[in-house]
């Protein structure tokens, strides 16, 4: 049960850093932090095994210039559940990192290291879960929390797109989910998120759980993040 512990947390931690650091900062930069701790969450998120930050946040801009449209490399709705869900990321069509997509944060040297050597912080991880629990270490703590975390992450990219309730009218067919919301820490708010995707939180209503936020607005208050970005009240009141 110690390495199911460790399982279920470092799935959180990761998520965390997927979906506040990956996501929220190098792809939105809907909010702002010092060059360190950025380092920190690209790292954090780069132990995910989902390749670098440069990488992810470079093909997730993509993704939202081009939403369910024909250059779209993830649309459930042009290539089926199967290939947004993880074909996309398995195929060697993919690896390359658009540096163009990504200027702002190309620019810092010790981010494109971990861009190109993205496998190191899994391996760390990988090494330090056997140090502390063995092969349960191992096996629980770093390779079906990784694989729970591969699906955690990708339901975002396939079933956020075909099940779950339509809010904001957009060109794509972004959905809203609480149960995807809660397996991802706030990222189940996707058709909020695609109506207006610079914002820090993705649930825009008190009802609406959004643990990443939450999380990013408590690191506030520390001085470790600032600057957050919220939707204005125009888009709160916006329907249909």
């Amino acid at each position: 049960w110690k390495a199911v512990g460790l399982c279920l947390a470092l799935y959180v931690i990761r998520m965390f850093g997927i979906t506040a650091g990956y996501h929220r900062y190098f792809a939105h930069r809907s909010y702002r932090t010092s060059r360190i701790f950025q380092f920190v969450l690209a790292w954090i998120a780069s132990s995910a095994a989902q390749k670098g930050p440069l990488w992810w946040a470079s093909h997730h801009r993509h993704h939202h210039q081009h939403s369910d449209q024909e250059m779209d490399v993830h649309s459930p709705e042009r290539e089926g559940f199967w290939w947004s869900h993880v074909g996309w990321i398995l195929s060697s069509k993919y690896e390359a990192t658009d540096f163009n997509a990504i200027k702002d944060f190309a620019q810092y040297p010790e981010l494109r290291w971990l861009n190109r050597f993205h496998v190191i912080p899994a391996v760390v991880l990988a090494v330090a879960c056997f140090l502390l629990m063995g092969w349960q270490g191992l096996v629980w703590g770093f390779f079906i929390s990784t694989v729970l975390l591969y699906h955690g992450t990708f339901v975002i990219n396939s079933l956020c797109h075909m099940f779950g309730r339509v809010r904001y009218k957009t060109t794509d067919t972004s959905r809203n989910s609480l149960l995807l919301a809660l397996i991802t820490l706030g990222e189940g708010w996707h058709n909020n998120h695609h109506y207006y995707a610079t914002s820090t939180n993705m649930g825009f209503f008190w009802w609406e759980i959004d643990v990443s936020y939450y999380t990013l607005k408590m690191l506030s208050y520390f001085g470790l993040v600032w600057e957050i970005k919220k939707p204005p009240q125009r888009v709160l009141v916006a329907r249909g």
